[in-house]
Parts: C-alpha cells; structure tokens; sequence
C-alpha cells in the first residue's frame, strides 16, 4: 500500500502504519506518475475542504485540476480500478426536505461556494472519464464523524465548538451523518462492488442539527444547545466575519457560505450503496462518542462549557 502526501503533509495518522509514503502534490504530474506505478487500485481521497479561502483558486486547483492529473496519471499506468471520493454536495437537495438519492443532480441553486462547485466540477471530470472507459467508480460521503479528524475539517469542528461551549445556539437544519469508518469501509466495497460511472452515496442517519447537537450533550455530558436562531441572525454574522477575513487573510470564524448551506435540510438516502455494496450502518452516535474522546485527549478542547 502507498499514500500519496504533500511534503508539508501532517502525517500523524500514517505513522507507524505498514505503508510507503509517497512524496507529491496532485499538482505535480511527475510526482504523481512516480506514485501510481505497479499500483492495482487508486482511492482519490484527497480535497481541498475547506468552506473559505482568501484565494478561492486553490480550491479548483486541487479539487477539479488536481482530480484530472490523477486520472491522467492512473490511466497511463493502466490501473484496474479507481475509487473517486466525491461529496454529497454534488446530490441535488430535495426543496420539500425529502432524502436525496444519486439521481438528483445538483443545480446551480444547491452549489453553494467554491467548495461544492469545485466537487461538481471534479465529479464531471471523473464521468467523462468513466465514459472514456476508465474504471472509476464514485463515492458520495454525507458527513462522516469519528476520530483521527486532525485539522479538523468544517464536519470535526462542529463536534470541537460543541465541546469548547461555542454552539449554546442552533439553526433549523439537517444533516446525514455516518461513521467515518463505514466511510472507510465503503470504498473498499465501492472497489469490489462498484460499478464504473455510478456513484453511491456513503451516509447513514439524517438528523436536524438539534438532535445532533443533543447526541453530542449525551456522549459529552455537555448541556445541550436550546436557544433556536432565526436565520438572519446567523447571516449576518456570517456576512461580517468573512468580510472581516478578507481584510486579515484569517479564516472566519463563521464562514458566510457555511451559512448559507444551514437555510436547508441536507438528508440524503444511502439504500444503493447499502444494497449494492453492502455499505455497514454503525450507529452514528458510537462514532460521536469516539469522536469527543478523540478531540478531548489530543488537547483540541481549549475552554470547556
């Protein structure tokens, strides 16, 4: 096995694992070309997430320039299968706040940032290759939680501001979340199940974010945030603090599109993936349990509630 990683990579979770480390960027053909040879099976897990950048250039780059050198790459060396990590963002959502499955194509109306665009954008590079006849299979996570979130991405951060007192309030929203290990499990599956050009959304339990955050109080022992925001509220905030980063280059502390992605209900409905795959179901409240002990003993959790 082989990890493809950035000379300024964080590598704490491969430490010690039995893999070879692969020094490149998704932006470096070369690199890339040196990495992917006598390799059978390819998981492009790699995404600039993020949902604020001063330069929302980076985003494309890495996200939908980056996803083609790869594919480039894994052709040339003829790999027997690719797994392709896209993103629920990519799923149009249902207006009525139905589960979405892989049908619904996102419009212009649910991409919302430069983060989803640029997923959207990756994910129309990888089915034309697929189209091409390259076996890249795709993946769609909702919102995986669980442990080893080192940064953390925007998803880890919720479960870190809950825990460091900074979420007494909620919006009217909703989320799937899944165990970032069924994740895991899903693209072993998507490479020996998966069927190229189609995609499966990896997700597990659709939740308001009020009952997410009342999950976090049980795992936690925290209290649970009970005061409810009008929507304008958190906009407004949102509009002040990214326009504040412009000016510092410091991300905000409330992204203006991480707003705006809250005015709707992002459910989604994973059966294909269950049925086709066999995707696993562990109860998301297990992977929040180890997600808090995670956080809490690697030193994440600056002032508690």
């Amino acid at each position: 096995m082989r990890c493809l990683v950035r000379r300024s990579s964080l590598r704490a979770n491969v430490a010690g694992l039995p893999v070879d480390i692969a020094v490149g960027d998704l932006l470096d053909c070369d690199s890339l070309r040196r990495a992917m040879r006598r390799v059978d099976t390819l998981y492009h897990c790699a995404a600039d997430y993020r949902l604020w950048a001063r330069d929302p250039d980076e985003i494309y780059a890495t996200n939908v320039d980056g996803t083609a050198n790869i594919l480039t790459a894994a052709a040339d060396a003829d790999v027997r299968r690719i797994v392709y990590t896209s993103s629920v963002a990519t799923i149009g959502i249902d207006p009525d706040g139905n589960a979405a499955d892989e049908q619904r194509i996102a419009g212009n109306g649910d991409l919302v940032g430069h983060y989803k665009k640029s997923k959207a954008m990756a994910e129309q590079v990888v089915q034309r290759a697929a189209a091409d006849g390259l076996p890249v299979v795709i993946v769609n996570p909702s919102t995986p939680v669980g442990e080893f979130d080192i940064k953390p991405t925007p998803t880890g951060q919720i479960v870190v501001d809950f825990l460091s007192g900074r979420m007494p309030a909620y919006v009217d929203t909703g989320l799937n979340v899944i165990d970032v290990r069924d994740v895991a499990d899903g693209h072993l599956l998507a490479a020996d199940h998966g069927q190229p050009g189609q995609r499966y959304i990896l997700g597990n339990t659709n939740l308001t974010l009020k009952e997410l955050l009342d999950m976090l109080a049980r795992v936690s022992g925290h209290p649970a945030a009970r005061l409810r925001l009008p929507h304008w509220i958190p906009m407004t905030i949102g509009a002040a603090s990214t326009a504040a980063a412009a000016l510092t280059g410091r991300a905000p502390r409330v992204p203006l599109d991480a707003v705006r992605m809250s005015r709707h209900r992002m459910f989604f409905d994973a059966t294909k993936a269950i049925d086709k795959l066999g995707l696993p179901q562990h109860p998301v409240e297990d992977a929040l349990a180890r997600a808090v002990h995670w956080f809490r003993t690697k030193g994440y959790i600056k002032a508690a509630a």
